[in-house]
């Protein structure tokens, strides 16, 4: 059955009770929001390999028939901009300084094991697939952005140009080239090699085989092989010693040794967050967003008290200027009347008709005047 997203939020408020309790079960209990699929499709990225050609860069575009991009591929310029995916490029090439050596890393959505994206969003627009891939299908997607929040790689983007219903954009993985037998558009443009596509357990044994076949010229670490549960896209960084020459602003030379020591430097200066953990994110982020329909369904019944809370005292406010204003007129009348009586006893009946329509003209003049002043109606 198909379910509009007015339809989707009018369903939500009702829902959203249930929804949340059940998914504070689960974040309790501890397990796997998703299935594990160990014989599961993979890439490792070889960072060493990569010559930041922004070949995968162009692949992606075209198989995905994504918009071109302002500046053409063979600017390789824009590798130094550290650059972040968006709903339009869906992969990023950067250039890192790794210990004052030019080293390139690209970006796209790592497709998680136990995906965040996929936990946080409620309208389960994200599944995990059984071929590796995180796929995402729109149609019920509300524009929260809780995947945006919650991916710790800042992969998803928005379509914010899009004035009636944006999407989220990212990676598929290339999906409908999977569904041919072929390769995803970026391993098979790389001119390096850099891209290696395969079942997840045997790219696990490729990356430890170069760790131990090249003593020195790889971090003996495999992200992604356990970071935030375990991902599809997994990377090899380079070890590379810190230069005699080179200078780490900010620190003794003393410390730059102790850190360029540690396997994470390296990382991180890749922009490889080696902190994440090993348990899945898609747990955090289930339990902590998961009181997002608890919000839905409840969220009308709050912004209505303070709404009527509002209105009360506008009420309030309103009757009580108006008992000013009818105090006030009850003695400007009253002035008017004993005016009148004087000028009746002094100058006879038709000057007191005559002052009285003049002041009476006046005291509406007034009046008016008053009201455009203030912006009033009436």
């Amino acid at each position: 059955m198909y379910m509009n997203r007015r339809k989707f939020l009018t369903f939500m408020g009702s829902a959203g009770v249930l929804s949340a309790l059940s998914t504070a079960k689960v974040a309790e209990a501890g397990v796997h929001t998703f299935p594990y699929y160990a014989d599961s499709y993979a890439v490792l990225h070889d960072t060493t390999r990569c010559i930041g050609c922004r070949k995968c860069e162009e692949a992606c575009n075209i198989v995905n028939n994504l918009p071109k991009p302002q500046k053409p591929f063979s600017d390789l310029s824009v590798t130094g901009d550290k650059r972040r995916t968006t709903a339009y490029e869906w992969t990023v090439v950067n250039k890192y300084t790794v210990n004052g050596k030019d080293v390139f890393r690209k970006l796209q959505c790592f497709h998680c094991n136990d995906p965040a994206c996929a936990s946080a969003c409620f309208a389960k627009c994200f599944k995990k697939e059984p071929d590796g891939r995180v796929s995402y299908e729109g149609s019920q997607c509300v524009g929260c952005r809780y995947c945006m929040i919650a991916c710790p790689f800042y992969v998803p983007g928005f379509q914010y140009d899009e004035a009636f219903d944006p999407l989220v954009q990212k990676c598929t993985f290339c999906e409908h080239r999977l569904k041919e037998g072929k390769l995803p558009g970026c391993v098979e443009a790389c001119p390096m090699e850099a891209l290696t596509f395969g079942r997840r357990s045997d790219l696990l044994r490729i990356a430890r085989a170069r760790i131990a076949d090249n003593p020195g010229k790889y971090v003996n670490y495999v992200y992604g092989e356990s970071d935030a549960g375990g991902t599809a896209w997994m990377v090899l960084a380079p070890a590379v010693p810190l230069s005699s020459g080179a200078e780490d602003k900010g620190k003794s030379p003393l410390a730059a040794s102790d850190a360029a020591a540690d396997k994470g430097d390296e990382l991180k200066q890749l922009d490889l967050d080696a902190h994440l953990g090993n348990r899945p994110i898609g747990e955090l982020t289930y339990g902590a967003l998961g009181a997002v329909p608890m919000i839905v369904a409840f969220w009308p019944v709050l912004f209505g008290g303070a709404y009527a809370i509002s209105k009360r005292r506008e009420a309030m406010y309103k009757a009580e200027q108006e008992k000013h204003v009818r105090e006030a007129r009850d003695d400007v009348a009253a002035a008017v009347d004993a005016a009148v009586r004087k000028i009746e006893e002094t100058q006879g009946p038709g000057a007191a008709d005559t002052a009285r329509r003049a002041m009476t003209e006046a005291l509406r003049a007034r009046e008016a005047a008053c009201r455009q002043e203030h912006g009033e109606d009436k």
